[in-house]
């Protein structure tokens, strides 16, 4: 099977280098196995998107000189999700909660720090319907993926190792979409990697612990695919690999300085300058080094970067300096 990776950027922010660091090892990936680049811009988070933000993505990633095969744009997909999600829920495999971030984190039954939370399927059985779910409260209903208890998921990371989770004891039903007709970033992701013939998918650590839980959406989706007759569709395999972090050991924010591309454009950095700084943070490249993403497939090799995340401060010095 031919070898096929993504690019996935969402539009609620400016292209920076963790980004692009994240995306230079997923299209050196692909493209050092002679494999395809599929582009999807991920712009289904309306309340966070930025206006011009997806244009802005794309006109830095060709300036750095990214390349792909094929380009797809998941607001223009929302009736396949939405036939996706309608075959869950014909399955008995999905319900509307009404449940909010606090409502959840104050069932905890153990103090909880990061973005996975534990979900004790309070509204499981509540409400016949998505409206009566929402006439019932104020808040706008949520979908949830109702897991079957004895639900583990192991697979073996190309970077991190194996990864084993019992997905209901860990997450209890989860999220799958924000919107009544499935256009929610869990489902669609899943949906899309599995119509678009991913083969692999490459991105940042802060992913892998949500990826059981879109290995068991892939897999309850398996009748909806042969109907559409697409059951040869495959269950990607994944590489998750560190972001570079601030000082405080936190994901890049504005408290960090700027790392906008487009700040570095403006400022007069060569693509050269930020492929090569990016390089050598992965062990592919002498610090100082110019190199384009064509120059680094040689070099290409995952054993190389380091396990632990890489620090933006001295990226961005080098960056500056060149």
């Amino acid at each position: 099977m031919t070898y096929a990776g993504r690019l996935a950027p969402s539009p609620t922010g400016a292209l920076h280098l963790g980004n692009v660091r994240t995306f230079m090892i997923s299209w050196l990936r692909a493209r050092s196995q002679g494999g395809k680049v599929v582009f999807r811009m991920e712009d289904l988070d309306h309340p966070r998107d930025k206006p011009g933000a997806a244009q802005a993505a794309v006109d830095d990633l060709r300036w750095l000189g990214f390349d792909w095969d094929e380009e797809f744009v998941q607001s223009e997909r929302r009736e396949i999700y939405r036939d996706a999600l309608d075959a869950l829920r014909r399955q008995g495999l999905v319900y509307p909660c009404v449940c909010s971030r606090k409502d959840v984190e104050n069932a905890q039954s153990a103090p909880h720090s990061g973005e996975q939370l534990f979900y004790p399927g309070t509204c499981r059985g509540r409400f016949a319907s998505w409206s009566e779910a929402q006439c019932f409260s104020r808040r706008t209903p949520c979908w949830r993926f109702a897991v079957s208890p004895g639900t583990v998921v192991a697979f073996e990371d190309a970077f991190a190792g194996r990864f084993e989770q019992d997905v209901l004891a860990t997450l209890g039903d989860f999220p799958l979409a924000r919107d009544e007709g499935g256009a929610g970033y869990t489902l669609a992701c899943v949906v899309d990697d599995l119509l678009m013939g991913i083969t692999e998918v490459v991105r940042g650590d802060d992913l892998l612990a949500a990826t059981p839980a879109q290995i068991v959406i892939a897999r309850a989706l398996a009748p909806w695919l042969a109907h559409i007759g697409r059951a040869d569709a495959q269950i990607p395999s994944f590489c998750h690999v560190p972001l570079v972090v601030g000082p405080d050991g936190r994901r890049l924010a504005k408290r960090h300085g700027d790392t906008r591309i487009s700040a570095f454009r403006a400022g007069g950095a060569s693509p050269e300058a930020i492929i090569g700084v990016l390089a050598a943070s992965c062990g592919w490249a002498e610090a100082g080094a110019n190199l384009s993403l064509r120059e680094l497939l040689p070099r290409f090799s995952l054993s190389t970067i380091p396990h632990g995340p890489s620090i933006v401060g001295g990226l961005v010095r080098d960056v500056v300096c060149t």
